[in-house]
């Protein structure tokens, strides 16, 4: 079996990265070391935080996310995989200056659910990749209908991804983030959309009325099949 090398433009945030890594390798239909995907990870922490800029609250990270871009490109790389969902406001055009074929964790999520017939989607997020339209334009190109949380709940999904990355979620970041879940399916959606990877790590889908998506194992999927098929 042939197999392409995979680039991962991490560190946003770490735990995040390692999650899906993780989900690599648990994707991987492999029988041994020699059949996993072969991959490079650029973990930089040190990229400016993508939502503030996006609402127009921070710095600028494409410096610094073109800059990993370009050392995954000379380490090899051909395909490009980032488990940040909010920096796909920014990567893809980076990518193709690159010539790395980016697999679009947004795209890869929306197709799923449009796969899968859903109507209505509700989307926990970050504040900028809610701003930015990434997800709500992606489901409204396949006729579903993007669920958001009011601007209350938004708050609490926003502290709740930052507890995460500070390594300190609790009991009651996990709570409040299943009531806004409870919350987006009393308002319709059918499906619950983990659209940042923070989420994932504090949100317990055991209780909730509607399936949760996780976007970061559906890429893991995706980039395995991609990755060993050529």
């Amino acid at each position: 079996m042939t197999s392409r090398l995979v680039g991962i433009l991490g560190g946003m945030g770490p735990a995040a990265t390692a999650d899906f890594y993780a989900k690599l390798v648990a994707e991987t239909p492999a029988t041994g070391d020699q059949s996993h995907v072969p991959v490079v990870i650029w973990a930089d922490p040190r990229v400016p935080d993508r939502s503030l800029s996006l609402l127009g609250l921070g710095e600028d990270p494409t410096p610094q996310l073109q800059h990993g871009i370009q050392a995954l490109k000379r380490a090899g790389c051909e395909v490009l995989a980032v488990p940040c969902n909010t920096a796909h406001a920014f990567v893809p055009r980076l990518a193709a200056e690159a010539g790395l074929e980016l697999v679009s964790i947004v795209e890869v999520t929306a197709d799923a659910l449009a796969d899968a017939g859903v109507a209505a989607a509700g989307l926990l997020a970050t504040a900028g990749t809610l701003h930015s339209g990434l997800y709500g334009d992606a489901l409204r190109r396949r006729s579903i209908e993007p669920v958001e949380p009011t601007p209350a709940e938004q708050r609490h999904v926003s502290a709740a991804i930052a507890a995460v990355k500070a390594g300190a979620a609790t009991a009651a970041h996990r709570r409040a983030l299943a009531d806004v879940a409870r919350s987006l399916a009393a308002r319709g959606a059918d499906r619950i959309v983990a659209a940042c990877t923070e989420i994932v790590l504090a949100l317990d889908p055991a209780h909730l009325p509607v399936p949760v998506l996780d976007p970061a194992r559906l890429l893991a999927r995706k980039v395995a099949a991609l990755s060993l098929t050529g």
